[in-house]
């Protein structure tokens, strides 16, 4: 899959196209997703989605409390598996969103990313204040000679995942219902980045994660167990979410990792680590000795579930 951010480009190849955010790329997603990739082999057109950044919400609303499940370079890397052939990443701009609809089809769908075909939800608006739609559509496809293929309310409503129920289950901490309902394992991707080194004077030491964008959904404060690829090694470990409130006097959030069996130092290194299970709330504890106690107790019950996922 070629990864195109769409500003100059125009196509060559004819392409079928689907249009959204699919933040998550949810089971649901991947139906639509499948959907294209028949069509395009039906019919010798190369599948496209084409995607906009940041969220309109973002731009329009100065939305900064919105929340994401996938950063744009989770959601590339996920759709790269898929069997795409482009996925045209366009910049969403308050100059882009004034845009009217039929400028919206001729200039970017016909013009730059030759598009012959579309598969769309019959819910779905576009142009200048989203008020175009399918019907719209289909005129447009008659004027400009592609084709619109509607995913039908039955098609929608038959998958029951939506983005909004995952990210309940998320703030919720039941990522259990999160992964069936996203298909894979949601991930946080960040930096390492060097803490107080509490964790190593008591026998846990941790990798601490920073995550620049701050429209990426951090699940609710807990313990999980998580994994990740580190110099091309799976390793297990448990992560706390929180305020670590038995070590500090403060509301900030913190994102901790340790990993099992693991000792090398990781500092500045980038991280992909795949949440699998939650085991408890985070707690406060009346010393730093209850406090190891209770981790070594963590552990354990983190080896036992990981034997579930090996």
């Amino acid at each position: 899959m070629e990864i195109i951010h769409q500003k100059h480009i125009t196509f060559n190849q004819p392409t079928v196209l689907t249009i959204g955010t699919f933040d998550g790329v949810h089971i649901g997603h991947k139906k639509i997703i499948e959907r294209l990739i028949k069509s395009a082999k039906d019919n010798h057109l190369y599948a496209t989605v084409l995607t906009f950044f940041p969220h309109p919400r973002m731009v329009l609303q100065k939305d900064t409390n919105i929340k994401l499940l996938n950063t744009i370079d989770e959601k590339s890397n996920i759709l790269q598996h898929l069997g795409l052939d482009y996925l045209v990443i366009k910049e969403f701009t308050k100059e882009f969103s004034r845009l009217t609809a039929e400028d919206f089809v001729q200039d970017i769908l016909v013009n730059k990313l030759n598009t012959k075909k579309i598969i769309i939800g019959y819910d779905h608006h576009f142009g200048r204040n989203r008020t175009a739609n399918i019907d719209d559509l289909r005129v447009f496809g008659n004027k400009y000679n592609f084709d619109v293929e509607e995913i039908s309310a039955q098609d929608i409503n038959e998958v029951t995942v939506s983005s909004t129920k995952i990210r309940k289950a998320l703030i919720d901490g039941d990522i259990i219902t999160t992964n069936k309902y996203l298909g894979y394992n949601y991930m946080l991707s960040g930096e390492v980045i060097k803490g107080k080194s509490l964790g190593t004077k008591i026998g846990f030491p941790t990798a601490n994660l920073s995550i620049k964008e701050t429209y990426k959904l951090i699940p609710k404060d807990g313990v999980y167990v998580v994994k990740a690829l580190i110099d091309y090694k799976l390793v297990y470990g448990m992560m706390n979410i929180g305020s670590n409130p038995t070590v500090n006097n403060t509301n900030s959030q913190f994102i901790e990792i340790h990993f099992f069996d693991f000792k090398k130092s990781i500092y500045n290194h980038k991280l992909v680590v795949e949440i699998l299970q939650r085991i408890r709330d985070e707690q406060k504890f009346n010393s730093v000795d209850d406090l190891k106690q209770q981790l070594q107790e963590d552990q354990k019950t983190a080896l036992n579930l990981i034997k579930d996922f090996e």
